[in-house]
């Protein structure tokens, strides 16, 4: 069993999902270096304490891997003094709104057509494999600007889940985090006080009936299976983690070594 460091995150009212990823152990012996790799839920309802807390982590970059529709939904995130801002949306904002508007508005009856029978769960996994595959180069943006001068960073999305909890994954292969510390830290999202609060239309029981929570259930959980499908699609596209990085992200051995030099201790 991995060993965990101790959590000594803070409590925001604003932010959900938000953690350093410093401590997680690398299949070498070393460590994340804590202060210098952060993630989160979105920032745009973060309150004037949480700014203030998020102010003093000396952060250079804030990577935000939401798109026009989240952001119109959500909001901009607060502006940090100091820090740069980095827009890297990991998934088209036209793509599936339909089906998110159907999720926050359809009837049971949608909602069984959409999502019942494993449905859910499979659309999960086919996008972890798709922003594998095609969103090679905003990953390689990522760890090329980390690897630069982007330190101390915060990552996020929405929910701080799904596109926010691969780009984290990616970033601590490219460092040799062992993978069951990885699959741990991404499991975390699921603590009752970090889960993205699910809104649907309507003020009525029904609207979040027991059969619709559990219909929606697997499009807001973190789930193993769907970061090891992530996981399975590298191996099987390029043929492992150091293929993947140098061919698939033009990530080179010396850049490893400076993203190492930077996030590990």
């Amino acid at each position: 069993m991995t060993q965990q460091v101790p959590s000594t995150e803070p409590e925001l009212a604003g932010v959900r999902n938000f953690r350093d990823v410093g401590g997680l152990p690398t299949v070498d012996g070393r460590r994340v270096r804590h202060g210098v790799l952060y993630r989160s839920g979105h920032l745009a309802h973060a309150t004037a304490d949480d700014a203030a807390f998020l102010a003093s982590l000396g952060l250079h970059t804030v990577f935000d891997f939401r798109n026009a529709a989240d952001q119109r939904l959500e909001g901009q995130d607060v502006e940090l003094p100091g820090v740069r801002n980095v827009n890297l949306p990991l998934s088209d904002p036209a793509d599936g709104a339909e089906f998110w508007t159907m999720v926050r508005d359809g009837e049971i009856e949608q909602l069984r057509e959409i999502l019942s029978e494993g449905r859910a769960a499979d659309r999960m996994i086919e996008a972890y494999r798709v922003i594998i595959t095609e969103r090679t180069g905003e990953h390689a943006r990522v760890l090329h600007a980390l690897a630069e001068d982007s330190v101390p960073a915060l990552m996020h999305c929405a929910a701080g889940k799904d596109r926010a909890g691969l780009s984290i994954a990616v970033t601590l292969l490219a460092v040799g985090v062992e993978r069951t510390a990885i699959l741990a830290d991404y499991l975390e999202s699921n603590a009752k006080h970090r889960r993205y609060k699910v809104h649907r239309s309507g003020s009525s029981a029904s609207a979040y009936s027991p059969e619709v929570m559990e219909l929606i259930s697997p499009l807001f959980d973190a789930r193993a299976e769907y970061l090891t499908a992530a996981f399975d699609t590298i191996e099987e596209t390029w043929g492992g983690v150091d293929a993947y990085l140098e061919r698939g992200l033009g990530v080179t051995p010396a850049t490893r070594e400076r993203l190492r030099e930077r996030l590990l201790d």
